[in-house]
């Protein structure tokens, strides 16, 4: 592809940036809606979650870059974001259901914790051990109340 193709279809460096930010999350609206049918629901939910934690250094410099040019609510409004919220949601229904995870929360609340771990991740310079041990705290919250 030239770059006259290129500019023709992104005008912008938003635009592509854009339109590269709405495939990743296609991605993983797909990969959400293909663990919806797994055995073991809990399981596949914290796989993904921490699938997108993993990929957000990469995700981050688009995120960034469009919140920067003001159009991160576009996104989260449009097709691509809506998929990945109910594909994210169903998924969370399943591993609720499954008593996996604790029924009080929505997928509001998961992705506010995946961008907070992501957030987490990028702040302790992406050490892996650090991911981990943050990663262990969030899935124990996750985790249903035990008995009093």
């Amino acid at each position: 592809m030239g770059v006259g193709t290129v500019f023709r279809h992104f005008p912008t460096k938003e635009a592509l940036v854009e339109a590269i930010l709405l495939d990743r999350l296609a991605m993983f609206a797909e990969e959400a809606e293909s663990l919806s049918s797994a055995a073991d629901p809990g399981a596949a939910l914290l796989a993904l979650f921490t699938r997108m934690v993993e990929q957000a250094a990469v995700k981050k410099t688009y995120a960034d870059a469009l919140a920067d040019a003001g159009l991160d609510a576009r996104i989260a409004m449009s097709h691509v974001g809506q998929r990945m919220r109910d594909a994210m949601g169903a998924l969370l229904t399943r591993a609720q259901r499954a008593g996996a995870v604790r029924d009080d929360i929505g997928v509001t609340e998961l992705i506010a914790l995946v961008v907070g771990a992501s957030r987490a991740a990028e702040h302790a310079g992406w050490d892996r051990d650090v991911q981990t041990r943050t990663l262990a705290v969030v899935f124990a919250g996750l985790r249903p109340p035990g008995p009093e």
